[in-house]
């Protein structure tokens, strides 16, 4: 009965077309239209609370909100499934080798032009400093992806960047390659902007072989651990 129950508040979100911040229905309401017990409809609701879909704040004036949808939410789960499966965390990066530069072909094929002129913003940068690198690089390829015009490689391609961002910070590449490394995302950048797939997917394959090979290196240990469920 709860599963049917979250299922059904989904779909009406979907159908509503309701924005994160939008609250639902209150417990009374949802209560007298389901016609279920108080149990029944709180297991439903912690069902999406768990799943990152809404949020339940406390007190007379809270009750449960629309979440905005995150990739993080969806790699925590799937973090369950890797555990279970054995997937190690070199596998993580062995994926992301074969998906990134997929994404950045396809952003290639169909620049959308506002999406385009973010991506404008990593061309030429130098920012070298932890935060700022860090932030940079993981909102460049965070772009790409979203550029690629398909959500389900999306999806799957920055929930990857997600689980590992968690595990492999600090940033990853030392500060002595930080320049030629942002050099690369502004090549990039340029041949997704141009269409050029073939240089994008190219460029992007050759940056991920090179992030494989350093987290390989900077971190033995951790590449042949399971993934663990977070």
């Amino acid at each position: 009965m709860s599963e049917a129950i979250a299922r059904d508040i989904v779909r009406r979100i979907g159908a509503e077309e309701l924005t994160p911040g939008t609250q639902l229905p209150p417990e009374a309401k949802m209560l007298e239209e389901y016609r279920v017990g108080r149990g029944s409809l709180r297991e439903a609701l912690r069902i999406l609370e768990v799943h990152g879909l809404i949020s339940i704040k406390p007190g007379p004036r809270g009750g449960p909100t629309v979440d905005q949808v995150h990739t993080e939410n969806f790699g925590r789960m799937a973090t369950l499934y890797f555990q279970m499966d054995g997937v190690t965390f070199a596998d993580l990066v062995d994926a992301r080798v074969v998906m990134e530069p997929t994404l950045a072909a396809l952003a290639a094929q169909r620049p959308d032009p506002q999406l385009v002129g973010e991506l404008s913003r990593f061309t030429g940068s130098t920012r070298t400093d932890d935060d700022e690198y860090a932030r940079e690089a993981d909102d460049f390829h965070r772009l790409v992806a979203a550029m690629s015009g398909n959500p389900v490689m999306t999806l799957f391609g920055q929930s990857l960047t997600d689980i590992l961002r968690d595990r492999l910070s600090p940033p990853l590449f030392p500060k002595s390659r930080r320049v030629a490394v942002l050099a690369v995302h502004t090549a990039i950048a340029e041949a997704v902007t141009a269409g050029d797939v073939a240089s994008a997917e190219h460029l992007m394959r050759e940056h991920m072989t090179e992030y494989a090979a350093y987290a390989r290196r900077r971190h033995p240990g951790l590449m042949r651990e399971v993934v663990d469920w977070r």
